[in-house]
């Protein structure tokens, strides 16, 4: 349901959006999914660098920034091991190892997709080296 929204014009994020904490949760969609968290910077031009902390960051893919619509906050980074989608402006890099992967955002009805008793980012990100 997410990453459907990047057919909606109006739902994708083409610029950084301001007020990003310093880490966010992570969620890596592959064959089993892992949890990790990004650590947020940008670069010269103004452009999102996320480092990924956690384990299995996958070989291709991209990543998209998942921002709620209503308050306007970044929620967490989901990492999909898929084709990178044609078309879209990339607001900047999320980097796992040797690995740098396109990064996407997109705005969500965050309350349709997130349930408080199964939160779609689990628990406070951790971090591991």
């Amino acid at each position: 349901m997410i990453t459907s929204q990047l057919s909606n014009a109006r739902a994708v994020v083409t610029d950084p959006p301001r007020g990003l904490p310093d880490s966010l949760p992570a969620l890596v969609i592959q064959q089993k999914n892992d949890r990790g968290a990004v650590i947020v910077g940008r670069d010269a031009a103004g452009k999102i660098s996320m480092q990924f902390r956690g384990p299995a960051f996958p070989q291709r893919g991209y990543g998209l920034l998942v921002v709620d619509d209503t308050s306007q906050r970044a929620m967490g980074i989901l990492i999909l091991d898929q084709e990178d989608p044609a078309g879209h402006p990339a607001i900047g890099t999320v980097i796992g190892g040797s690995n740098a992967l396109n990064l996407y955002a997109v705005r969500i009805d965050w309350a349709s997709v997130n349930n408080p008793r199964c939160p779609l980012f689990g628990g406070p990100a951790t971090q591991t080296s």
